[in-house]
């Protein structure tokens, strides 16, 4: 019998929101965002039309919000808002994650977050596989670019293909909410298009 391996997109699959806007409201306050947001709305546009790259109009918001900050500041700040954001967390979510990973298959959250703020809010969840967008760091301190790609739309499925090549030797079921997820649900076995139900 195959193995089974479980992936799921984190904002808007596992949580009810996207988690980059409620992390920087969190650290920086509306403002900022708000600012960055006026002075880049023609590349927002451009971007929905597919006419920019979401890959680099993230990095220039990475590198407006988190360039500069330390590394361990940021850890300790992703640490509070996992706690106090909890609620952004499906009720749904963690029983299947939880039952997943008790039967003994794999569970990945792969997600264009960086793991820093992700992982916090799975503590209780000992097992799980981070795939996510990473952030570069030099001497402790966060520039706001990547290490590697944006993990959206075809990187997910790289990522995963990396840890798990052998992809005739387990049963993929995936769940997702956006065209982000598209090609890793083609993927899959099983697909869950924004719905967290599991079929036995």
């Amino acid at each position: 019998m195959k193995k089974k391996i479980y992936t799921f997109d984190f904002d808007g699959t596992v949580t009810t929101c996207d988690s980059l806007i409620a992390i920087i409201r969190y650290i920086s306050g509306n403002r900022k965002l708000i600012l960055w947001i006026a002075s880049h709305i023609h590349l927002l546009l451009l971007m929905k039309m597919g006419l920019y790259s979401n890959h680099t109009l993230k990095l220039r918001l990475f590198r407006h919000i988190f360039g500069g900050m330390s590394e361990q500041e940021l850890k300790e700040k992703a640490t509070d808002f996992a706690k106090a954001y909890s609620h952004i967390i499906r009720p749904e979510a963690k029983p299947i994650i939880k039952k997943a990973l008790a039967e003994g298959h794999t569970v990945c959250i792969i997600s264009a977050s960086p793991s820093i703020w992700v992982r916090p809010f799975f503590t209780d969840c000992p097992g799980i596989e981070f795939l996510c967008t990473e952030l570069e760091t030099i001497d402790g301190i966060i520039t706001g670019n990547f290490i590697g790609n944006n993990c959206y739309g075809q990187e997910k499925v790289n990522r995963l293909l990396s840890r798990h090549p052998n992809r005739d030797e387990y049963k993929l079921i995936a769940f997702g909410d956006s065209k982000g997820d598209r090609e890793l649900l083609a993927l899959a076995d099983e697909k869950h298009f924004r719905e967290l139900g599991i079929r036995n």
